[in-house]
């Protein structure tokens, strides 16, 4: 129960912070907006305040912000359809931005309650370290894995995880020069009757500033936001599986699991979960905010010819419901690996 209404929270915030993105932008440009909704399903709570009806529905998952126009024609001077393109872009995108954002904040308390900042320097190395005979060194500063960009200190992590032979290239900066370091070896040892790769070094601590803290948490900020696109791509080149993806029942699980190794993990989660959220929302699907901005973005191409707003909605439609069979399918997947764990 304490893990489930744990992820409801997260999820209320994480949606709550999102359309106040698109009600504020939209309220800021001028925009009638009929309703400011929670949640999907029959409303289980509605008041009205001036032009707008806020709403909480009775489903936790989603939430809307109902503005005029926005879907059709309106003879309404202050109707989304009759704004200018500009403002009407950064009405779609502001939504998915204040996800981002709070992902950004979010990390920025979890480090400044930390000692200090992690940086990418090796500091020392454990006793008949593999790496260390492979050519690293202490005081190597890790600036690529593989030929990937290395932004945080997690990003080494990472990228050994999606390795398959724990046999790495490594670019170092020594000595203020750049130095490639092929085929590092890291060994790889048995846990719980699987074989884990082992980090056989420890990275430096840099003094906690503010400038630390801001520049660190902009990075790890940066860095999940291409995890997730990194992530994409794995499932469209085949490398991943849909099977891995994770629903509401999974997410619990996770909560429920990182909520014990504690709360600055778990709020480590809540940002993945909202940059995730903010980068899953730009995605070109129509019905998604990215979607939308494909057909303003056209408009701009088209010198400011609109798409039949009927044939749009009927994308966008098409779109919804392509996302409901996903989430159904995710769902499903939980309920199958809770059986299998059960058994």
């Amino acid at each position: 129960m304490k893990s489930i209404i744990l992820t409801l929270i997260i999820f209320a915030v994480i949606i709550l912070i999102h359309e106040l993105g698109h009600f504020t932008a939209a309220k800021l440009s001028g925009v009638r907006v009929n309703e400011f909704s929670l949640g999907m399903g029959p409303a289980l709570f509605r008041f009205g305040k001036g032009e707008t009806s806020y709403v909480l529905r009775a489903f936790p998952i989603g939430g809307s912000v109902s503005m005029e126009g926005e879907d059709a024609d309106s003879e309404d001077k202050r109707a989304f359809c009759n704004k200018k393109v500009g403002f009407r872009i950064i009405i779609i995108v502001a939504g998915a931005i204040m996800n981002l954002i709070l992902g950004f904040g979010i990390l920025a308390g979890v480090t400044t309650s930390q000692d200090y900042v992690a940086s990418n320097t090796i500091a020392q190395f454990e006793e008949n370290a593999a790496t260390q005979q492979h050519g690293l060194q202490v005081g190597d500063t890790i600036l690529k894995v593989n030929n990937r960009s290395v932004w945080v200190e997690s990003d080494i992590v990472y990228e050994l995880t999606r390795d398959e032979d724990a046999v790495v290239d490594l670019t170092v900066r020594r000595d203020g020069k750049k130095v490639l370091l092929e085929d590092v070896a890291f060994d790889l040892r048995e846990q719980n009757g699987e074989q884990a790769l082992v980090i056989d070094f420890k990275v430096l601590a840099q003094p906690k500033t503010v400038g630390s803290v801001l520049d660190y948490s902009f990075r790890k900020t940066a860095s999940i936001a291409r995890i997730v696109w990194i992530s994409l791509g794995d499932l469209l080149t085949g490398r991943a599986s849909v099977h891995d993806l994770a629903g509401p029942i999974g997410m619990t699980q996770v909560v429920s699991q990182v909520s014990k190794i504690g709360w600055d993990s778990l709020l480590t989660l809540a940002a993945f979960i909202t940059i995730n959220v903010g980068i899953f929302n730009l995605l070109p699907i129509p019905a998604l905010d990215g979607g939308r901005l494909v057909f303003l973005l056209i408009e701009i191409v088209r010198r400011g010819k609109k798409i039949n707003p009927e044939h749009e909605a009927y994308i966008h439609l098409a779109g919804f419901a392509a996302v409901i069979l996903l989430m159904i399918f995710v769902t499903f997947n939980d309920i199958v690996n809770l059986v299998k764990q059960a058994m």
